[in-house]
């Protein structure tokens, strides 16, 4: 088997496309080699603990409304082109991810990550939720099969949010800027959403290289 780290945030529309098209891949390619791990990546590091109003975070980010527009005008062509319904409108808040990357820390232990992951896209771009409010990701939690009273009690803490912070900081020092980012087998970056056809090409190699056993 070979390792695939994804880094990701939950609030990069561009990590839910890339998700979408990993996946679409690794469903044609049933017997794919991968083992996959999501790693913690924040957009936003300086982001309010409360999160902010999305409107003006966009502006601000994207120096005006009109920046904003094109932006996420492409980003919406692009998830309509493969069919991954997003409803930007319904975003009313752009939350500070930190709890998020927690909860799909913890997640991981219990072999629940991409359940997790898959309900944080869904609900932050589908349905418009908070997933910065400890409510809502204990819901997710519970979806996923976690316990959701022990989440809460964990988010009420500091518990692992030094060592999230200190992943984050790691990816930054060996170069990553930007996400989505996979790494194959600890050797090769594959920056941004990259095709279902790529990633197919990818297998093939892999598999074609593996020594027969």
């Amino acid at each position: 088997m070979i390792k695939l780290d994804i880094l990701s945030d939950p609030i990069c529309p561009w990590c839910f496309i890339g998700k979408t098209q990993l996946e679409r891949a690794l469903e044609k390619s049933p017997e794919h080699p991968f083992v996959i791990e999501w790693h913690p990546f924040q957009l936003n590091p300086d982001m309010p603990a409360e999160g902010m109003d999305r409107r003006a975070y966009l502006e601000a980010k994207f120096g005006g409304k009109e920046g904003a527009v094109k932006v996420y005008g492409q980003i919406a062509a692009h998830a309509e082109e493969i069919g991954l319904p997003m409803d930007f409108g319904a975003i009313q808040r752009t939350p500070n991810t930190i709890d998020a990357h927690r909860l799909i820390h913890w997640a991981g232990i219990e072999q629940k990550q991409n359940a997790v992951v898959n309900a944080l896209f869904k609900a932050y771009f589908q349905d418009g939720r908070d997933i910065g409010d400890h409510e809502v990701l204990a819901d997710i939690a519970d979806s996923a099969g976690m316990d959701a009273a022990v989440v809460q009690r964990l988010m009420a803490s500091d518990a692992d949010i030094d060592d999230i912070r200190a992943r984050d900081a790691h990816s930054r020092q060996m170069g990553v800027n930007s996400v989505p980012t996979f790494i194959v087998d600890n050797k090769h970056a594959v920056p941004g959403a990259q095709p279902v056809d790529l990633w197919l090409k990818v297998i093939e190699e892999i598999t074609a290289n593996e020594p027969d056993t």
